[in-house]
């Protein structure tokens, strides 16, 4: 389930302005949040040993709607991410199996329980200014609570738009995300969001 606590938790950073000077992270952060509706985006994303190792690689489409939806169409390898809201489903198509769990169990032991809009980004984040490095601009997340899967997150920007997501969970494993062609508040279809299990496929949980 890695991966989808990696995207409930990303998909409350996505779309967020470079941080500036005059207002303090953590403010333009949650600002950024609240006049977000939606996000549609091209992605690459890698894992990296801590001996520095390329171990997987993945890229996609992703896209976020509000309130708590979205979906990640991993294209290599072939997987599919969904949440409606209330379910989140995990679609291998070469294993023909699913995965499904209620939102808010997935959710409980992650900073991703910013996503649902009760917590404040300073709740569950340590937000400091990350300065400048390799042409972008980094802001840098340490979640306060100490069960979570990632124990830093960097956001590197190029001028107004997120660039760069790194995550460094506790075995100093680190995963990449570039971001490409990235739309805000763009128009997406419903039915993005709903996902019913293909005729023969194994569905492993129960969301009720």
């Amino acid at each position: 389930m890695l991966r989808a606590h990696l995207s409930l938790l990303l998909c409350v950073l996505f779309a967020l302005p470079a941080p500036a000077a005059e207002v303090d992270p953590a403010t333009r952060l949650e600002h950024a949040l609240t006049a977000l509706d939606s996000v549609r985006a091209e992605f690459t994303q890698d894992l990296v040993a801590a001996d520095g190792t390329s171990t997987d690689h993945a890229a996609g489409t992703l896209y976020l709607k509000k309130p708590g939806r979205f979906r990640w169409d991993y294209a290599t390898p072939k997987q599919l991410i969904v949440c409606d809201g209330e379910r989140l489903w995990l679609y291998d198509p070469e294993l023909e199996q699913a995965t499904v769990r209620r939102v808010r169990d997935s959710m409980s032991q992650t900073p991703a329980m910013l996503l649902s809009g009760q917590a404040k980004v300073r709740d569950g984040f340590t937000i400091r200014d990350g300065g400048r490095s390799g042409g972008l601009d980094w802001l840098h997340l340490v979640p306060k609570a100490s069960d979570t899967d990632f124990r830093e997150i960097r956001l590197g920007f190029v001028g107004e738009v997120l660039h760069r997501l790194e995550f460094t969970d506790k075995l100093n494993q680190r995963t990449l995300i570039e971001l490409k062609g990235l739309e805000r508040n763009a128009h997406l279809a419903d039915a993005l969001f709903r996902f019913t299990p293909p005729a023969g496929v194994d569905v492993i949980g129960s969301a009720r």
